[in-house]
């Protein structure tokens, strides 16, 4: 599919990759009902020649697989494409993982157990910072940030304070990265509501200011940072050297 030519009419289309069959025709299932057009591979090799095949809007790949696990599959899959967003599902939880995963070109991931409307969340987020980027461009995204006496990395998803890491949730860590890629600046409610909750309701502008609340606590160890709320338009971060 020409990405240029991608329009709100046309379906998403996943290649999703996992060999555990009834979880892959679950989430085929659920995917296809939120109108997403889906293509199944029970493997990484499968799912290597089918991506070249097919052209998806964006892989979901499970990590450990039989005949090649995720990992080699996206590794391969980057000496020729650069641009396919891919989000890995995973059931380990070790550091490690994760940035192996995303320094061989993983632009996501999700642990299982997982819920289906996450999954949604995610793909939709994936795909539109995808199309917003030039064809053929893969934008790399600095992951590593300083916050006062604070280390944030979003990746391992760790808040680190005097050598001691706390582990931040997905939504919190991805929220902190945006204030933090924009310090100074606001960064619009409306932006973080649909990029991580999929819509901006009233319901999850209150959610978004609870994960607001609990990032101000997380940091207040440092009191010359601060997260301020601009009323009506969204949040800015501030750090008083």
């Amino acid at each position: 599919m020409n990405r240029d030519m991608k329009t709100n009419d046309t379906p998403i289309s996943v290649l999703l990759v996992e060999d555990e069959t009834t979880l892959a025709m679950i989430i085929k299932d659920t995917l296809e009902g939120q109108g997403f057009s889906i293509h199944t591979a029970g493997d990484g090799e499968e799912g290597l020649r089918r991506c070249h095949e097919l052209h998806p809007d964006v892989i979901v790949a499970d990590v450990m697989m039989p005949r090649m696990d995720g990992f080699e599959m996206v590794r391969r899959l980057r000496q020729s494409d650069r641009q396919t967003p891919v989000l890995f599902l995973t059931a380990r939880s070790a550091v490690n993982d994760v940035v192996q995963g995303f320094e061989l070109g993983a632009n996501d991931y999700l642990k299982k157990p997982f819920g289906m409307q996450e999954l949604i969340v995610r793909i939709k987020a994936l795909v539109g910072r995808a199309y917003l980027a030039p064809a053929g461009q893969r934008t790399e995204q600095q992951t590593r940030f300083n916050i006062g006496n604070y280390q944030l990395d979003s990746i391992a998803q760790t808040l680190t304070y005097a050598g001691a890491s706390q582990e931040l949730s997905h939504r919190e860590s991805e929220i902190l990265r945006r204030l933090c890629q924009n310090r100074d600046c606001v960064v619009s409610m409306q932006d973080i509501l649909r990029e991580l909750w999929g819509d901006d309701s009233f319901f999850n502008q209150r959610s978004l200011h609870v994960f607001i609340t609990k990032l101000r606590h997380k940091l207040a160890r440092d009191e010359r940072i601060r997260i301020v709320n601009v009323r009506g338009i969204g949040y800015k971060l501030i750090v008083n050297e």
